[in-house]
């Protein structure tokens, strides 16, 4: 074996180690963290080598930073997607997921990542996502949650985004989900439970094959 194709073989592994625990919050959840880690198990290619879509399905690490102290969420207006999202960027060929949450937290939002007690330096919620307009692809995403209070961050990329907005979690709720990531209210509903310290009773590990 090559050293390329070992290096290949533990960023399969750590990924594998980090979609295991996950606690998924719904029966969609379920599905797709299953369907993911079949993907990364099966040897498929994991990291973007060319924008917008090669290879078809890639990885990529949100990170939505919590102001805990107002119970409010960071949204950012990306500019080509046209949607209020979180923060996020495609990880690197053998990056660490966590490790592609701290460069593009300093390239976008310009301070370091600080990861709530939630969830730590694991992610926290898992989606795949067919995307829409030019050079559709799907996008294996993994949530990550962060803390920050609302006056730590006074600038941002303004090539990628137009505009950032702090809102109150139930806002979140009730901000039309056309203008948002289609997965947004789901995460929030999750973030909200387990700041209420709720579990779904279906969580557990999930199964492959």
């Amino acid at each position: 074996m090559t050293a390329s194709e070992t290096d290949d073989r533990l960023a399969r592994t750590r990924l594998t180690e980090l979609l295991g625990a996950v606690e998924p919050w719904d029966e969609q959840e379920r599905a797709d963290l299953t369907a993911v880690t079949e993907w990364v198990t099966g040897g498929a290619p994991l990291y973007r080598v060319r924008k917008p879509d090669v290879p078809a399905t890639h990885l990529v690490s949100y990170f939505v930073v919590q102001d805990e102290e107002r119970g409010e969420l960071l949204l950012v207006s990306h500019r080509k997607a046209g949607l209020w999202l979180p923060s996020g960027g495609h990880v690197e060929p053998l990056e660490h997921p966590w490790d592609t949450v701290v460069r593009e937290c300093r390239e976008e939002l310009r301070i370091e990542a600080v990861p709530s007690a939630i969830s730590g330096e694991r992610p926290f919620f898992v989606t795949s996502t067919r995307t829409r307009g030019p050079g559709p692809h799907t996008d294996v995403s993994l949530w990550f949650v962060l803390r920050a209070e609302a006056g730590d961050i006074t600038s941002f990329d303004e090539e990628e985004f137009e505009a950032i907005r702090w809102l109150p979690l139930p806002q979140v709720l009730s901000h039309p989900l056309e203008s948002l990531d289609p997965h947004m209210h789901r995460f929030t509903r999750k973030l909200l439970a387990a700041v209420d310290g709720v579990r779904r009773p279906w969580a557990g590990p999930v199964a492959v094959g």
